[in-house]
């Protein structure tokens, strides 16, 4: 097959392949565009992944459609107090500005009470995912769909929380699907995910930075 008849067949999975790559390097970046970018690249998957019949890792497009409007309004939103009332002529122009960024939301550590919850309702998606999966459809891989679902679901929640520790469960997630996705012929998705695995050790190193600077 002549590498034009290749892009034509795969054109949608390229381009989903294309945004998504985008919407990482936002992500390292802590730019606010990831959230519109993630919302299209959203879409496109929801195809892909129903035609390849991974039923789980389709419903997660859904979710990840809801998860951008909110993690778009979380990463923008002012906390209120520090900046909310001000007397006149107490702020100048460059400390207003400077004020209002340190109210936004900051990069942050993973505590014990909020790993332990996500480790629970990590645990409850898995075994209700693999149960739905194994039994109401026909995906050849139920468990490993569930596994990816589940996990990707706790770590796209932490991203807009801004919690450091969601680039670990990247990593893994990346790996994992990587392997799935050859499995069910995804070849321009496993090249998208081996990327995303190299772009989540590179999200490890400069959110770390952030951290050291709050």
């Amino acid at each position: 097959m002549h590498i034009t008849d290749w892009v034509t067949n795969n054109y949608i999975e390229i381009f989903g392949a294309i945004t998504g790559i985008i919407y990482v390097f936002l992500e390292i970046r802590q730019n606010i565009w990831l959230w519109p970018v993630g919302i299209i690249t959203s879409g496109v998957y929801i195809w892909i992944f129903f035609t390849g019949k991974l039923y789980a890792d389709m419903s997660l497009q859904g979710y990840y459609l809801v998860i951008s409007i909110l993690g778009w309004y979380w990463w923008v939103r002012k906390k209120r107090g520090r900046g909310g009332e001000r007397e006149k002529g107490g702020f100048n122009e460059t400390e207003r500005l400077r004020d209002e960024e340190t109210e936004r939301l900051k990069v942050t550590r993973l505590n014990l009470r909020t790993g332990i919850a996500l480790c629970v309702v990590f645990t409850l998606l898995f075994s209700t995912m693999w149960l739905i999966l194994d039994r109401l459809t026909d995906s050849p891989v139920p468990g490993w769909d569930s596994f990816i679902t589940s996990l990707s679901i706790i770590a796209t929640w932490m991203l807009a929380r801004k919690i450091y520790e969601h680039w670990f469960l990247w990593i893994i997630v990346n790996t994992v699907a990587a392997g799935l996705f050859y499995f069910r012929g995804l070849y321009p998705t496993i090249i998208l995910y081996i990327i995303y695995l190299f772009m989540s050790f590179a999200g490890l190193k400069v959110w770390k930075v952030s951290i050291l600077r709050n």
